[in-house]
């Protein structure tokens, strides 16, 4: 049998007195999207006829992912993060701005406090047996078009594991391994030597990975590599670029994959490009020039500052 209570008045009065809105104190933002959320998950449990069983499962759940830390890994993987980053787009269309370089998901990973350099920085500490290197490089660009000298670029990856140093379970890798500051030099030029990452996949038998198990999907990302871009009077870019010719380009359980956002990747192996990059052997090259946007009124309106990020 389905009964259903929503829409019952005495229903709509506990809503209101659940979300505080009978109440003078409090905060009226908060109010308002709690009883929104409130408001769409009763109609939910009306109209679908959720069971308690389900619904106490479901808290269970809530309660694992709090336990892991990986509300931050669900939230790409439910393509919350992705529908941001499309809300974001729309209100720049809205503005008249265009993003030549596409913003996309930042990811939980990112760890401040990482060596600074200019120019030039060496990210990977050679330790890692099965990588292939990596050379990157590119020019950052105002929101005229001019080249940006001074502009601020945060890079980081995973190994060949697929683990990231700070969140590294088995504990080899140095601090800020894969992780540098580099500030472009007098032609808004920035490099760096590392190791082609690989991708990787949820943590086995996560909380994160039976739900997408029960969705009937994977939890399996490509091969990346992590940007924050900045610069005066512009606004931070929050991205990421996908190495071409992984298989799960297309396939991403975070959704964030977009187009501008896969380079190629050139297999560099005669003694000119070696020797030019001071190197022993052959190596992948990767050019990718990053475009800032300008801000709006004086103001960036897409950083988010409140976020919770790991620091060393």
């Amino acid at each position: 049998m389905s009964v259903k209570i929503f829409d019952r008045p005495e229903t709509k009065s506990f809503l209101e007195t659940v979300s505080g809105l009978d109440k003078a104190g409090g905060n009226p933002r908060v109010k308002q999207v709690v009883h929104r959320i409130l408001s769409d998950l009763y109609k939910a449990i009306d109209d679908l006829n959720v069971t308690p069983d389900e619904y106490w499962t479901a808290i269970a759940w809530l309660n694992e992912i709090g336990a892991s830390g990986q509300a931050g890994l669900i939230s790409p993987g439910l393509g919350l993060d992705h529908f941001l980053d499309e809300r974001l787009d729309a209100i720049d269309d809205a503005l008249g701005i265009k993003n030549e370089t596409p913003r996309t998901i930042e990811g939980p990973l990112y760890v401040a406090g990482a060596p600074v350099s200019t120019g030039y920085a060496r990210l990977d500490d050679g330790t890692d047996e099965n990588g292939h290197t990596l050379i990157m490089h590119g020019t950052v660009f105002k929101a005229d078009g001019t080249p940006f000298a001074g502009a601020t670029v945060e890079v980081w990856h995973c190994d060949t594991r697929g683990f990231y140093s700070h969140f590294d379970p088995t504990g080899k890798q140095a601090p800020f391994n894969m992780r540098r500051t580099i500030i472009a030099d007098e032609n808004g030029r920035y490099k760096f030597q590392s190791i082609v990452p690989h991708g990787y996949g949820v943590p086995p038998g996560s909380p994160t990975e039976q739900l997408l198990s029960a969705l009937g999907r994977h939890g399996q990302r490509p091969a990346h590599i992590h940007f924050f871009v900045s610069g005066a009077d512009h606004r931070k870019l929050t991205t990421q670029i996908n190495i071409a010719g992984d298989p799960l380009v297309n396939d991403d359980f975070a959704y964030a994959t977009r187009d501008g956002l896969v380079p190629d990747v050139v297999e560099r192996s005669d003694e000119a490009s070696i020797k030019a990059n001071n190197l022993k052997g052959p190596f992948a090259e990767i050019t990718f020039d990053i475009h800032l946007t300008p801000l709006v009124n004086g103001v960036d309106n897409q950083i988010n500052e409140q976020r919770k990020r790991a620091a060393a």
